[in-house]
Formats: C-alpha cells, structure tokens, sequence
C-alpha cells in the first residue's frame, strides 16, 4: 500500500470549534469515554470517575516529565525576527526548528544579547552554539521562553504564566519536554489521592517529549518502521514493581501514549530491563504489545503516529467509530481537550 493511501485510513473530519483552547477546569471534569475491549462496551462518564471503571488491582502509570517554555523569539543579525522551537541539546549545540531561514555564523540574540551561534542546518531542523554554558539550557528557556502550544491551539485563552502551569502535569518532576503527556493533564492531586485510598497503584517513568507531537508522519517512518528520537528513563525500583506485577497479572495501564512507548521500548520478554535509553519506536496495527493491558489517551489529530499507536490497541476501525461517537457528543479534541480509557 502507498503512503497516501495508508495516511488516508486514518483520517477523519471534525468540527474545528471541538479543538479545546482551554483545559478543563477542574482538571478531572474533563470528560472519559470507556471502551472496554472484551466485550465491546462503550461507556461515558468523567475523569472523576475513572476509578470506577478500573480493575481493582491496576496499576497507573505516568509520565513524570516536564514541559519547558520552549519558543524562543530571537533577533538575527539583520535585525529581523525568528520563532525557534527548542528540540533538544547535546554538550557542545542546541538543536532547533525556525520558523525562518536562518544563516550559518550568524549570532541569534535575545533581548539584544547575543545568545547563540548558527553552526549548521540539518534537514528542517538547525544547530546553535550556546553563548554560555550548555548547562544553563533550563534556566535560560524558563526565563526567556514561551510555552510550547501545539500549532492547533491558535486563540489561546491562558496568560503565559498560567499557562505554564495548565500545560504541566501536576506531578511534573524532572525533563527538558517540548510537549505535554497530554493524558496526565486531566489528573488533579485530588483525584490520585482518591485512586490511591481506592487500591489503584501509581507508578512514573520519564519519557522526554520530543519533536513527534508537532512533526507530521513521513514515509521514512512508514518505510523504516521507526519515528523520532526520544529520551526515556526508568528507576529500578519503579520497574521491579511493574515486573512483579506483570508477573501476578495485575493489569498495567499507561497514561497516555509517551507511557506506552517507554515500556514497550524497555520490555524484553514481558519484563522491563533496558531502563535506559533512546527510542525511535513505531508503535502501528498489528504490534504485540508486552507490559501494557490498557490505556488512558486523549483524541489525537487525524493522520497521525499517535492515532496509528492508539489503532494497535483499539482497532483502526474501532478507534474511529468511537471518535464519531466522541464528537457527536461533543467531546474536547487534542491536547487540552477531553479523553479515553481503553482496556
């Protein structure tokens, strides 16, 4: 099958006022659709709820990573403006999307002080060179950056400042994210501690968000079955207990796709072991999955890597005839918007 025809199955149409702009307030008044998979059964409900429709001994597990403002607006040397995007850093450059074209040896300053050197353009993205010590990364996009937004998002309602806090997690830890997990967002501190007194477990992983959530899919992805590079990270202690209870049977149930990518990335032979590393995993229909028994996601864009993992689970087919039910009630799409249990 060509690539077009392929991204064509994963298409759908949706009404542009069901982007949310704002997330739910409270957190988990968002609304949940339940699909259960054995026996077919579609539920509606909210995230306030969610504990009711969970095994009793499952056990969550979210991504603990944090979002950094990473739009920078910056000055060249003509004088002229730039948006960079934050992707990621090594010890010796900072790597970049632009939103224009930028020139190699050119100095980018913020607020007239230069900051970094344009070393080279790779593909789309570029190369700075830090005017300062790469370790400062952090503290320079907290001061100076912006919330990373996905485009979709285009009248947001939030201030900056709240929307540093809206666009987190509320166990955000540790991380250099240029995109939210989005399915923790609909977690408040309130509805964890009721989880947790219910008897659901509560486990964290870090997976890094990097360039996927924005990039649309290529046919190098398709064709080498594998997507961007992403940062992940699991602490023994965390996995010890996941493997125990893959062991036991307890279901394990990611938040959110970044969750699912991580253990599947660090499972050999239905046990977590590579706890450490990178991942370029493709997760589409037809994969075996080996940690997870279920899934709480948000509604992804139509054509996308996150649509086709959520697919892998769900069914192609399923998952789009319960985005069809989704909206004709009105759901919240993307990022802020409302979400789904699968299991």
């Amino acid at each position: 099958m060509n690539f077009n025809k392929l991204l064509s199955q994963y298409g759908y149409s949706f009404p542009k006022q069901l982007i949310a702009q704002a997330p739910a307030h409270p957190r988990d008044t968002a609304r949940l659709l339940i699909y259960r998979l054995k026996g077919k059964q579609v539920l509606f409900d909210t995230f306030a709820n969610l504990g009711k429709y969970l095994p009793k001994n499952a056990i969550l597990v979210f991504n603990q990573t944090k979002v950094v403002p990473a739009r920078l607006l910056v000055t060249k040397e003509t004088g002229g403006k730039a948006e960079v995007l934050y992707i990621g850093h090594n010890k010796k450059s900072v790597k970049i999307l632009a939103d224009r074209k930028l020139n190699t040896g050119d100095a980018l300053s913020i607020k007239s002080k230069p900051y970094f050197r344009v070393l080279s353009r790779q593909e789309q993205f570029y190369l700075l060179k830090p005017l300062f010590p790469i370790n400062k990364i952090s503290a320079i996009l907290n001061k100076f950056g912006k919330t990373p937004l996905p485009p979709y998002i285009k009248h947001p309602v939030l201030k900056e400042n709240r929307l540093r806090t809206e666009y987190q997690s509320v166990f955000a830890k540790t991380g250099l994210s240029v995109a939210a997990p989005t399915a923790s967002l609909h977690f408040s501190k309130r509805l964890i501690a009721k989880l947790r007194k219910q008897g659901i477990g509560t486990e964290f992983v870090t997976l890094n968000v990097n360039l996927g959530t924005f990039a649309p899919l290529r046919e190098k992805n398709i064709k080498n079955r594998a997507l961007h590079i992403e940062d992940y990270n699991i602490d023994k202690q965390t996995a010890a207990k996941l493997n125990l209870a893959k062991q036991q049977g307890r279901p394990i149930i990611a938040v959110g796709t970044t969750v699912v990518r991580t253990l599947e990335s660090a499972a050999e032979n239905g046990q977590l072991k590579k706890l450490r590393g990178r991942t370029n995993l493709f997760i589409c229909e037809n994969y075996k999955f080996h940690m997870i028994g279920g899934m709480v996601t948000n509604f992804h864009v139509p054509k996308s890597s996150l649509l086709m993992l959520v697919s892998a689970l769900a069914g192609r087919k399923k998952l789009l005839e319960l985005y069809q039910k989704a909206m004709a009630k009105n759901f919240r799409l993307f990022s802020f918007g409302d979400g789904m249990l699968i299991l």
